[in-house]
């Protein structure tokens, strides 16, 4: 594993950025993928099978960017929500993928049992920058909350909204990479004119739980699945798993609505956020994206039973 260096190379340490440190590390971002090809493509191969709506658009000109949700077609008001979002940190890749790959492979198997809303991509900008933040170095996924100063979130909120009280589930996809200690928090320690603490990178699928509601059944079935394609990140020294203390095998608490994350956007007693580990030596692409799936039906699954 690379180790973080010795201060950012954006702003003073100690001194929060200001527009022109902003702008340099805009200055800095490359597109590395493309949208259109890697997601937008997916998406219009399920037209036929499912309903596709465009929720948002992003406008960071010169790009212009369209936000997607797919539903179920059968679509009905007595049946419960279930929400699937990914790409809320765009470099989170199996968080996109996985997303669409469970829509794909697993989406009609619930057909009449579910309603399902799927955003399967939150940040484009990002997704095709490989980063975490959008291009006003706003993190989307701190961001769900009233006022929100990402549009990526408040897109995502206002879609969400009228069926904020119906949802039995919502999973969020995510990753945690090597690139979180070398780029990801040293920039947000800059940014913030913090000095930055060195941490470790879990090897392994791990949850996170609502410490405000927390669902211990729920977030042991999932990872009892998940174990099935992919190993579940073990507890460090300290009993902890980045800085939180593991409740159960591969299982941490936040208090989801304090840090505004997007977990916390629905009023679901289910609530769970996936994190997968792509840069492990026992992980591949195929295994990430797998295990997202997988988690999302083990919760669909938990959930529909326990409801």
């Amino acid at each position: 594993m690379n180790t973080a260096p010795a201060s950012y190379p954006i702003g003073t340490p100690g001194t929060p950025w200001g527009d022109a440190e902003r702008a340099e590390w805009l200055s800095r971002q490359t597109r590395q993928r493309s949208y259109e090809s890697d997601v937008l493509s997916v998406i219009e191969r399920l037209r036929p099978r499912f309903d596709v709506e465009e929720y948002g658009r992003l406008g960071y000109g010169p790009d212009s960017y369209p936000l997607f949700a797919i539903r179920s077609r059968d679509w009905r008001d007595d049946l419960p929500v279930v929400l699937v979002t990914g790409g809320v940190h765009g470099y989170e890749t199996s968080g996109v993928h996985g997303a669409l790959q469970f829509v794909e492979q697993h989406g009609l198997d619930y057909a009449g049992r579910v309603n399902l809303l799927v955003a399967p991509c939150v940040s484009p900008w990002a997704y095709e920058r490989i980063h975490r933040w959008n291009p006003h170095a706003v993190d989307p996924n701190r961001s769900f909350r009233e006022g929100s100063p990402a549009e990526e979130s408040a897109a995502l909120m206002r879609l969400v909204a009228p069926v904020r009280d119906r949802a039995l589930l919502h999973i969020d996809l995510h990753e945690t990479t090597d690139t979180d200690e070398t780029e990801f928090r040293p920039a947000l320690a800059a940014r913030d004119g913090k000095p930055f603490a060195p941490g470790g990178i879990p090897d392994g699928f791990y949850l996170v739980d609502d410490s405000e509601n927390p669902q211990s059944g729920f977030q042991q079935a999932v990872i009892a699945a998940v174990e099935q394609v992919t190993h579940i990140a073990p507890a460090d020294g300290n009993g902890e798993i980045i800085g939180s203390p593991v409740v159960a095998p591969g299982v941490i608490e936040y208090p989801l609505k304090e840090l505004a994350l997007c977990a916390s956007i629905t009023s679901a007693p289910y609530k769970t956020t996936t994190e997968v580990y792509p840069d492990s030596p026992r992980a591949t692409p195929e295994q990430c994206n797998t295990a997202q799936t997988v988690a999302v039906c083990a919760a669909i699954d938990y959930a529909l039973a326990h409801r």
